[in-house]
């Protein structure tokens, strides 16, 4: 049974939860150094101070846990404040057309705004920049920390921010990479690292000797566990469970709680409010009202990571077979002296598909038509991957087939659609190409890549709002924007039946415009449609040719083309990716800003001047 006092419970009648703690060995061992109570050299409470931090790589990335969050607030009187990495630049805008620095900016002031509602008041952000989708925590991790940067750059400020705001708990995202977005993995180690050194005097150092921090160690690590399939219903907060994968103790907090400063307004409802703040994201189009029964409103779920005072831990068993993503993880896990993390780490993966390219005599026409030689091979069935399924084959169904003629490669996409999805601009909405209905054809050309930054990844819209006409980008890929300056030579065509039932896509691709020599066994592809039945501009059903997991951002999941015959010119070379490094600034905040004064914490975890008295 887990002794749980006052000062470090997050949920009330903690000690009748009887949750099996965990802690890192090492880490509880380490002494705390630092003032025993919270307040400044004036005696007034410091204003830095938060009894729990969550640390997100983006801005919503703590939407899911508000309810928990508010509630702890309330009941516990525990401040939370917020760490994100990033601003969210490299995301989506359903409203608008900003990208970059602007949309961060945008994003920051809906974060505040969200997060108010739970009683939050400081987010501390470490500008660094955002980009798009990916599932490796080492390509974000070489994007947070970009030469001349040191590596640890964004470690040292999540350390300095733990230094300085002293929290007594850290809640972190799930570090675990499958279907995990690589931002949200690294967020999460890094969190997981800075809470076992921050206690450290040896570890930075200089946070210490020159900028006056004391070395803080907190007292509680626990992981965001969406996943969870617990009970719904009052008693939820009380389930006893442990994770199926690592074995550690998993906490629940009601949402179905009422709120005291909101009397007759449940805490999922509050949770819900907050979530339409964030209307760039799309978060507006989800109902207003939390309509799901009061007792059959779920927890949010916590696994507790690590609990100083309980010093046991999961028994530890190896995965074999890793691919490198997984295999890298592991290693994470076991630096971290956590290798529970890792147990079952990597799926089974399906059996990918495959299919041989035909080769043709004469160019297909690329007019949106199928002509009848220009593809003899089988129509490939795209099949459900996320989002509702579709109600029937005229709601939403497509195929998609393929054909070669020297070094291009033709795709021809026919899709059933039932109602037509929102028109984007042509010029400015392109590159938001899942938010309607859409294709998206992803290309690996050595059939081995780790993550998308190797692949090509071409998303089109088979009609803009200047008609019928087709619009195709890059986005995700190893060199992202519009077809027209990042693929040369690919043609895109559209067609639409009338009355309108569908459409089809045609597009040649050259194969010298990949990113590496095409393997012409091994060429890896897949293909997916987004279909949208709303002028909301939001997606509604996925499919893809092969659809597991993170479908669109998983090479290993990608099916295989073989180009019988195909010889790859001799003088390809592999081209290096081109990652955008915008970031939002804290200085172009002026929020940031106000809370730096009010605070004295520097902007973007940065260091501060050397404090009187300190050598």
């Amino acid at each position: 049974m887990l002794r749980c006092g006052l000062r470090h419970a997050l949920w009330a009648g903690c000690a009748a939860l009887g949750v099996v703690g965990s802690v890192l060995p090492g880490v509880a061992d380490t002494a705390r150094v630092g003032p025993a109570s919270i307040a400044s050299s004036s005696g007034r409470a410091d204003p830095a101070h938060t009894d729990v931090l969550f640390v997100g790589a983006h801005p919503d990335d703590e939407s899911s846990s508000l309810a928990a969050f508010g509630q702890w607030g309330e009941r516990r009187g525990l401040s939370t404040g917020v760490v994100t990495v990033t601003r969210g630049e490299g995301g989506g805008n359903a409203v608008g057309t900003q990208e970059g620095a602007a949309l961060g900016l945008i994003r920051e002031g809906e974060e505040r705004r969200a997060v108010r509602r739970a009683g939050i008041r400081n987010v501390f952000y470490l500008d660094k920049p955002d980009f798009w989708y990916t599932l490796s925590a080492p390509l974000t991790a070489g994007v947070w920390n970009p030469p001349p940067q040191p590596p640890t750059d964004t470690l040292s400020r999540l350390v300095r921010l733990i230094r300085a705001t002293t929290p007594r708990e850290v809640v972190v995202m799930d570090p675990r990479p499958f279907h995990q977005h690589g931002g949200h993995q690294e967020a999460a180690r890094l969190a997981v690292e800075a809470f076992r050194i921050a206690g450290d005097p040896t570890a930075f150092p200089e946070q210490i000797t020159r900028e006056g921090y004391p070395a803080w160690k907190p007292s509680r690590l626990l992981a965001q566990n969406g996943g969870f399939q617990g009970p719904v219903g009052q008693k939820c907060g009380s389930h006893q469970a442990g994770d199926p994968h690592t074995g550690l103790p998993v906490i629940g907090v009601w949402t179905g709680t009422i709120s005291r400063r909101h009397p007759g307004r449940t805490w999922a409802q509050i949770e819900r409010d907050a979530a339409r703040e964030y209307v760039t994201q799309g978060f507006a189009s989800l109902p207003p009202k939390v309509d799901t029964p009061r007792d059959r409103l779920p927890c949010e779920w916590f696994t507790v990571l690590a609990d100083s005072s309980t010093p046991q831990a999961p028994a530890t068993r190896d995965q074999l077979g890793l691919r490198p993503l997984y295999a890298d993880f592991g290693a994470w896990a076991r630096r971290m002296r956590m290798p529970w993390l890792a147990h079952d780490a990597q799926p089974e993966y399906p059996a990918n598909p495959s299919t041989d390219v035909p080769a043709v005599v004469e160019s297909p026409v690329v007019d949106g038509i199928a002509g009848p030689r220009e593809y003899p091979g089988p129509a490939l069935r795209l099949t459900h991957w996320e989002g509702a399924r579709c109600a029937d084959e005229k709601d939403c169904a497509a195929d998609v087939r393929f054909s070669r003629l020297g070094d291009d490669l033709y795709v021809f996409i026919r899709a059933t659609d039932d109602v037509k999805g929102y028109a984007l601009d042509a010029v400015a909405d392109c590159k938001r190409h899942w938010r309607t209905d859409a294709v998206e054809i992803a290309l690996d050309p050595r059939g081995h890549s780790d993550d998308t930054s190797t692949t090509f990844k071409t998303g089109i819209l088979p009609f803009t709002k200047d008609g019928d006409r087709p619009c195709a980008e890059r986005d995700a890929d190893n060199w992202q924007g519009p077809a027209s300056s990042t693929a040369p030579g690919m043609a895109v065509a559209s067609s639409m039946t009338a009355p309108y039932r569908g459409y089809s896509v045609e597009v040649r691709i050259p194969l010298v415009g990949l990113p590496a020599p095409v393997d012409p066994d091994r060429l890896a592809v897949n293909v997916l449609l987004y279909d949208s039945d709303t002028a909301d501009r939001t997606g509604q059903t996925r499919l893809a040719w092969s659809p597991f997991g993170s479908a669109q951002a998983d090479p290993y999941v990608w099916g295989t083309l073989r180009l019988p015959g195909y010889v790859p010119p001799p003088d390809h070379p592999a081209r290096p990716a081109r990652i955008p490094q915008e970031a939002a600034r804290s200085t172009d905040s002026k929020a940031s800003l106000e809370q730096a004064r009010r605070t004295g914490v520097p902007l973007a975890g940065g260091p501060r001047g050397r404090r009187p008295g300190v050598r």
